[in-house]
């Protein structure tokens, strides 16, 4: 468990070098805030969550009969509540949220970069 990175993974970084160059600036794990968002604009109260597919249960139901103990039953549960714990205490402190998977931005970089641009450039009275 001592070489799994919860910070820079290799989606992250994507998304971070590919914002830098559309020049956008934004706080990286901004730690002030319930669940330590990937990418934050604290003034605009808007957040973004980069959720390993399998430490935060893309697809869980299916691969639960995989997970050889329960350990990891637990594991991804608990993620997976924490997940929704954090989204729910920024959205009652005003902030926007958005969760991307990590396949989303490997398999769709283009795509999902632009989404990520497109929620953080927003407009506050839009949303």
């Amino acid at each position: 468990m001592s070489k799994i990175h919860a910070r820079n993974t290799k989606a992250e970084v994507l998304v971070f070098r590919e914002l830098r160059k559309r020049g956008l600036y934004f706080q990286k794990h901004y730690k002030r805030v319930k669940g330590s968002p990937d990418v934050a604009l604290p003034r605009k109260k808007r957040a973004v969550f980069i959720d390993g597919d399998f430490w935060h249960g893309y697809k869980f139901l299916k691969q639960k009969q995989r997970l050889p103990k329960k350990y990891w039953l637990a594991k991804i549960e608990g993620n997976m509540k924490r997940d929704k714990t954090a989204t729910a205490k920024l959205k009652k402190e005003g902030w926007k949220i958005l969760r991307v998977w990590e396949h989303e931005v490997i398999k769709k970089p283009t795509k999902t970069i632009e989404k990520v641009s497109n929620f953080l450039l927003e407009n506050k009275s839009k949303v």
